[in-house]
């Protein structure tokens, strides 16, 4: 049919300006908050790109979801505001018929955003999480980034280098700042650094061609020495990432084989995705009203309110789950079900309403407004 294929065709060109702006502005936001933890050391600065992948892979479900619900949105709000719906209206058609053609083109997005949701997600999550637990579990010196401080794990050291070469493994001009177990500070400067690992699997930091001072000047036991070698033991850190990862990295296969209130949780959320994307897109399709006359664009503003109190009804339903008050089969399908009432209400109401476009209304209006005298009369020559 020309109109479903019309309708496909402008919804696809909906989908597409709305995902990019949605896109541009979530890859902004994610760019300035991960650029802001490598710059404060929170992350290695070669792993900016990969935990914006990443990121962005944990959020597209949200942007998918609102894709599609703002294209149909808009797509029926322009139809309205220029008046086509009337003439759809007055040829004796329904707004059940555009159901089909609307769900034709959400359905792929409904599919998408549960595959993201149920497994991309996920993995994304894991990947992220392992990113930042295998820096974190990095040697100090290794966190180091040139020309910044840095507290070590313990907060008994400060280092600043200002240059490195290679992967880290070799430092220039080191400074290191230590308080001893008396409360001493302890400071050495040397012109290179490098961490070496014995047979035992120990590691060490080898400062080379520097000094070190050891109390306060000026006080009688004030130290300094000249080294062209000297070692500092750091202490090894276990590189166990899988037992820090959380319930959002578990795969969803394995969060149904280990039931408890906080997997359940998890895989509440996984599930409502797709059924929020579907009954939005539905409910744009009766919410798209305007008046032609007026061409107001206030639905869009109860659209956004509509997304944010679902998702965040859902994110109560999931804190509920993971409190224990709630069980998983009571809580996934209760809000879906209102929100697919509201959809069945909606659609009553505006089929009622449209009652009015009937071409013998229109007539007898017609009639009406010609009696009373608001139709344009031919000016008086005088």
């Amino acid at each position: 049919m020309i109109f479903q294929r019309a309708l496909r065709r402008e919804l696809a060109s909906a989908a597409g300006a709305t995902f990019t702006v949605l896109f541009s502005i979530l890859l902004t936001w994610m760019l300035i908050g991960i650029l802001g933890k490598a710059a404060g050391g929170k992350i290695a600065s070669s792993d900016v790109l990969s935990l914006i992948v990443f990121s962005a892979l944990m959020q597209l479900p949200t942007i998918l979801i609102l894709t599609g619900f703002i294209s149909v949105l808009m797509v029926v709000t322009r139809s309205y505001r220029e008046s086509e719906m009337v003439v759809w209206f007055a040829s004796g058609l329904s707004l059940r018929r555009w159901i089909w053609p609307v769900l034709s083109f959400g359905l792929p997005l409904v599919i998408l955003t549960a595959v993201l949701s149920l497994y991309a997600t996920p993995w994304a999550q894991k990947k992220s999480d392992e990113y930042v637990t295998r820096f974190e579990k990095r040697e100090d010196l290794q966190k180091v980034t040139p020309g910044q401080f840095r507290e070590s794990a313990g907060s008994n050291r400060i280092f600043f280098v200002e240059g490195s070469s290679g992967e880290k493994s070799l430092v220039h001009n080191v400074f290191v700042n230590t308080v001893d177990d008396k409360g001493a500070a302890v400071v050495v400067v040397a012109r290179e650094g490098v961490i070496n690992t014995d047979a035992k699997g120990e590691r060490f930091l080898v400062l080379k061609n520097g000094r070190r001072y050891q109390g306060t000047p000026t006080q009688p036991d004030f130290q300094t020495m000249e080294f062209e070698q000297y070692i500092m033991r750091i202490e090894s850190k276990q590189q166990d990432l899988g037992a820090d990862l959380g319930v959002r990295a578990m795969s969803t296969m394995a969060l149904v084989r280990d039931p408890n209130p906080f997997t359940m949780a998890e895989l509440l959320w996984r599930v409502s995705a797709p059924l929020i994307a579907l009954m939005l897109i539905l409910l744009a399709i009766p919410l798209g009203f305007v008046n032609p006359r007026a061409g107001s664009s206030a639905n869009l503003i109860v659209a956004l309110l509509i997304f944010f109190t679902y998702s965040n009804l859902i994110k109560v339903a999931e804190a509920s789950v993971k409190q224990g008050r709630v069980g998983f089969g009571v809580a996934w399908w209760p809000l879906h079900l209102l929100a697919a009432l509201a959809v069945v209400a909606l659609f009553a109401w505006r089929l009622n309403v449209n009652h009015r476009y009937h071409p013998l209304v229109l007539l007898a209006s017609f009639k009406r407004a010609r009696r009373s005298g608001n139709i344009c009369k031919k000016a008086d020559p005088k």
